[in-house]
């Protein structure tokens, strides 16, 4: 046989099998990475509101109990903090939030001669919080130092007229749960629970009768609080696209 055949067919073999190879290495390109996961990495602020019930004990200067009632109202406020991913899915970080509060009740029990008033009017805390991120959902649980504004009233239960007072603004802790879910890269919404202790304080009521004196009770005060809210959201660079695990 003709060495000049066998190197055509050769060729042709080339040319009918080069775009064949071509595609198929077309093919086997390499697999693309996989997409990003949501990070709850970043810093946020935002607004809350909610309502608060709480519980005053009242012991007067004799030791007898002379006030005990339910306070209760709704408040409304703010809150700005920042979080921290560790690989993986857990996540700490660390709020402050401040909200006024418009939350009343009294009690006037029999045998008392008086109507015995609490008014809270503001409430704020500093935070730290740990949670377990199940992509664009957190569940978290928080404490820490929290602080409130209250003012007190004593009035004459025959014509109401209030004959001592005092305010003050009162320390204590806070404990919460709640649960956070990121609609989008910046926005989130959350709902929680937090119960406030705020021990037992003496407090020096001032005498508004025509003779000035103080008059020392014994307060104490727990409270409960269920609020929802919204945080705008943000991180030293863009979080990338959410991706359900």
């Amino acid at each position: 046989m003709s060495k000049i055949p066998l190197i055509g067919i050769v060729a042709l073999a080339a040319l009918i099998g080069g775009p064949a190879v071509a595609a198929d290495m077309a093919v086997k390109a390499p697999p693309l990475p996989p997409p990003p996961v949501f990070s709850w990495t970043g810093c946020y602020i935002g607004i809350n509101g909610g309502g608060l019930w709480a519980h005053k004990d009242w012991t007067g200067p004799l030791g007898n109990q002379v006030g005990d009632h339910n306070v209760d109202g709704g408040l409304f406020g703010g809150q700005v903090g920042c979080d921290y991913q560790a690989p993986g899915h857990v996540v700490i970080g660390i709020q402050g939030d401040y909200d006024g509060a418009n939350a009343t009740g009294s009690n006037s029990n029999l045998p008392t001669t008086h109507i015995y008033q609490t008014h809270i009017t503001a409430l704020s805390s500093v935070t730290g919080r740990i949670g377990y991120s199940w992509a664009q959902f957190l569940g978290y649980v928080k404490g820490g130092a929290a602080w409130e504004r209250d003012g007190y009233s004593v009035a004459v239960l025959a014509t109401g007229v209030v004959d001592q007072v005092f305010s003050e603004t009162r320390n204590g802790y806070t404990l919460g749960v709640g649960g956070e879910y990121a609609f989008t890269n910046f926005l989130s919404g959350f709902v929680e629970y937090d119960y406030y202790g705020f021990g037992t304080r003496t407090d020096a009521f001032t005498n508004t009768g025509p003779l000035t004196f103080n008059i020392n009770y014994r307060i104490s005060e727990t409270k409960n609080v269920f609020k929802a809210g919204l945080n705008l959201r943000w991180n030293a660079t863009a979080m990338p696209a959410m991706t359900r695990n």
